[in-house]
């Protein structure tokens, strides 16, 4: 049988370097083909793609002459003679090397710049591995009807264990979706304790290592507002029919109840190796892609409430998908902009959500979805979330 061939987007970051650890510990079921980052990291790309001997590699920003010099060095400091790759630059880089033919596309970008990215992939055929929940969640009915039955594969840990469970049972039985969360560096505290809590404390993620915004909205839970909508989009489930629950040891990544009351729940230690290789070999399993719990030790898994006086995002997600439309773009777009006012040091963490909210409510919405549609709602979004912040002084 040939491996898989694999397009890696966002190949630097956190899930693009673990994917191609995942390819380098079964070499004989992937063959990375192509790759694109964003290109703050010109040496990086450079080595992945000398390791990889990917055929085609993108950046949206940086010198290609700069790039094309360190892949150059990388290849001989590898012995790899004659390896030149094609190279592909400019805003819409990761949108090209997504229509590469191949069999699966691992979407690992951060942010809603992954929707053209996403569509093309699905236009290209091939299986999407989806990594970038935010290009669903503002494309919404557009992914939806570019996809064809079961070509997206969810790659956050959360909707990967929902997949799993899912194979429990039938799309009628399923009663209800309850995604899992850490709780972040502040589970338990108050909203009035939330005030003066640091970028520094925000970004203290006590399990997994991600990005600033990722680990931001994780600390505010907005990250799991996302993965509401997401997991709305994704299996068909009514919002109402979505649960959270806070679950601190992050080792049962989701469940699914059915109507029987069963609860099945897919556990695993921490580790996003293992839904990046159910991603790149779905439906099938990749052998020992992640260690298994230990159970010679003993240990404890507790499950509590979420606190949504403290926590307001999920809720607020919940309506702005029930809105439909461009809300939900309006929604990341405006939390993107806070977050980054909040690390600016202009306003306090528990401004975040609030901004968010207040852009919200002055939107009306589009007529007609399009990625036009999609684009403008967040332009909007950022300028409106940008004016409302500009004079704000802590």
């Amino acid at each position: 049988m040939q491996p898989r061939k694999i397009i890696l987007l966002g190949s630097t970051g956190s899930i693009g370097t673990q994917a191609i650890d995942v390819v380098d510990a079964a070499p004989h079921l992937f063959e990375v083909v192509a790759l694109s980052a964003g290109g703050g990291n010109l040496e990086l790309i450079a080595r992945q793609a000398v390791h990889t001997k990917a055929q085609a590699v993108g950046i949206a920003y940086g010198d290609p002459h700069e790039l094309r010099r360190l892949i150059g060095a990388a290849a001989s400091a590898a012995g790899l003679r004659n390896y030149d790759p094609a190279i592909i630059t400019g805003p819409d880089a990761s949108t090209k090397i997504a229509a590469i033919e191949a069999d699966v596309v691992l979407n690992g970008i951060t942010g809603s710049i992954g929707l053209a990215p996403t569509l093309a992939a699905l236009k290209s055929g091939a299986i999407l591995a989806l990594a970038n929940k935010e290009s669903l969640i503002v494309g919404g009915a557009l992914v939806k009807a570019a996809a064809a039955v079961d070509q997206i594969v969810p790659v956050d840990s959360e909707h990967s264990a929902i997949a799993q469970c899912l194979r429990a049972g039938t799309d009628k039985e399923v009663e209800k979706l309850i995604l899992t969360a850490s709780g972040g560096p502040f589970r338990g505290r108050s909203r009035e304790q939330l005030r003066d809590v640091t970028p520094a404390e925000a970004l203290a993620h006590p399990t997994w290592d991600m990005g600033l915004m990722v680990t931001t909205n994780s600390a505010s839970l907005v990250n799991k507002g996302l993965e509401v909508i997401e997991a709305h989009l994704l299996f068909d489930v009514p919002l109402d029919r979505i649960d959270v629950v806070v679950h601190p040891q992050s080792v049962v990544h989701s469940m699914v109840e059915f109507v029987d009351g069963s609860i099945i729940a897919q556990a695993s230690p921490p580790d996003m190796r293992l839904p990046i290789a159910l991603g790149l070999g779905w439906p099938d399993r990749v052998p020992r892609a992640a260690k298994p719990c230990d159970w010679s030790q003993a240990t404890s898994w507790t499950f509590e409430p979420l606190d949504s006086v403290a926590f307001p995002a999920v809720e607020l997600a919940k309506d702005a998908a029930k809105q439909g439309s461009t809300f939900p773009a309006v929604f990341n777009a405006a939390n993107e902009e806070a977050v980054e006012a909040f690390h600016a040091g202009r306003i306090r963490f528990t401004d975040i959500v609030d901004t968010v909210e207040s852009v919200l409510s002055e939107h009306s919405g589009s007529l007609e979805l399009t990625v036009d549609s999609v684009l403008d709602a967040e332009r909007w979004a950022r300028t409106r979330t940008h004016d409302r912040l500009a004079n704000s002084t802590l």
